[in-house]
């Protein structure tokens, strides 16, 4: 009897701790599904987190010059041409140079889904204002020549769909506008790094204040392993239901003989 009632003492011990342990895991698996009520709890926090991109509470958006589908885009515009001969030392070789004259990024909402996750599923949202992820998709790279007198001259149809203000000293003679624009497509498995906050009931990425938000696109995909804290939680878990079953047995196995 006495090893009985030792064995419930043990498992009485250990309930507490099974419970914290389960708790523990179960916060620990919500934040790796990226769910927003495990994320909403981190709420001004600075989280760190991998997942699969998904379209924004308006759906999927579209590039605004390749007019590709995705859920952000954006885009630069360079101005290659060539000094002008009083902007260059005495003889010195003309050469190109370039300036940017258009940057731009999307600041549309879009979703974040732990891997495996349905479409439909809650997701996370990153607000990329300001943002420049990391290795995005290049979809579209284009030259367009100056029209030149006397020569038909490809029309430049992507300049009206440039989104954002046109600026830049326009030094020089200009040779060709070159046009490219990145994006990043709806699957696409990314890291992004940012500061936690709840919006209008959504969970958001935004950047913390006084930094930037970080994107990274194409990140690969870690192999699977068992959490610390699952293999904790099931040894509390497992060692509270032995210790609680078998004191019962010998407890009751004792008064029966007495």
């Amino acid at each position: 009897m006495v090893i009985g009632v030792a064995l419930l003492a043990i498992a009485a011990v250990l309930l507490p701790l099974a419970v914290i342990g389960l708790r523990r895991w179960l916060r620990q698996r919500g934040l790796a599904q990226l769910l927003p009520s495990a994320l909403a709890a981190r709420e001004g926090q600075r989280v760190t987190l991998t997942g699969v991109a998904a379209p924004g509470p308006s759906g999927p958006i579209e590039s605004g010059l390749a007019g590709a589908e995705c859920v952000w885009h954006g885009h630069e515009v360079l101005r290659h041409y060539r000094p002008l001969a009083r902007d260059q030392a005495d003889g010195a070789v003309s050469e190109r140079a370039c300036d940017s004259i258009a940057d731009y990024g999307s600041e549309d909402l879009f979703g974040l889904v732990a891997e495996g996750r349905s479409g439909q599923a809650e997701r996370v949202y990153v607000a990329p204002g300001g943002a420049e992820p990391r290795d995005a998709e290049l979809c579209l790279k284009r030259l367009v020549g100056r029209p030149q007198p006397g020569v038909a001259a490809a029309a430049d149809d992507l300049l009206p769909r440039v989104r954002g203000r046109i600026s830049g000293v326009f030094r020089g003679e200009t040779i060709e506008f070159e046009y490219r624009e990145w994006i990043i497509r709806p699957g696409a498995r990314l890291r992004v790094t940012g500061q936690v906050r709840v919006r209008d009931g959504r969970v958001v990425l935004v950047a913390p204040e006084g930094g930037s938000l970080s994107v990274e696109h194409g990140v690969l995909e870690r192999p699977a392993r068992v959490s610390p804290r699952r293999r904790e939680a099931v040894l509390l878990l497992v060692a509270f239901a032995v210790c609680a079953i078998a004191g019962a047995v010998v407890t009751a196995a004792a008064f029966s003989v007495g």
